[in-house]
């Protein structure tokens, strides 16, 4: 599998809408190779570079197998037009919550897609831990973007 944005490349500085100091919205993702047998996707993205450990920026789980990608700003809603559902992040928000490193080196941030074997069946508002823990068993392919950000 492989994830990619059209709004920064791998390794490159995400642009500050996507950020604390813009509009706050979550990137554009896109994917390709998923598994024949996947019955479901999830979507992590955090930031390991985080003062106080790995800081969770997003979890999205339970997207329908055929999609391929995420537009835009999704909705910071429990659950997204699509019926996948959103967990809870570190900021303690349903959705998406982008960068916002303290001032100093880049950070990391890490977009991590699964393809499962299986639909997870959480409810809204998981934390990453409980979709971590879901997913366990069932991953048939994982992907991963890594962008850059600091202030």
């Amino acid at each position: 599998m492989d994830i990619k944005s059209s709004a920064f490349k791998a390794q490159e500085k995400i642009p500050a809408k996507y950020t604390c100091e813009g509009a706050d919205v979550s990137p554009p993702l896109s994917w390709t190779d998923v598994p024949e047998k996947t019955q479901g996707l999830a979507l992590i993205s955090d930031d390991p570079d985080a003062p106080v450990g790995t800081w969770v920026h997003w979890v999205i789980y339970d997207l329908p197998p055929e999609m391929r990608e995420l537009p835009e700003g999704v909705a910071k809603t429990e659950v997204v037009e699509n019926g996948a559902k959103q967990g809870v992040n570190d900021f303690r928000k349903v959705g998406y919550g982008g960068p916002c490193p303290p001032p100093g080196p880049a950070h990391r941030y890490f977009f991590k897609l699964y393809a499962l074997d299986t639909k997870l069946g959480l409810p809204p508002r998981a934390t990453k831990k409980d979709v971590e823990k879901a997913m366990k068993g069932h991953i048939l392919a994982q992907a991963e973007l890594v962008g850059l950000y600091k202030r």
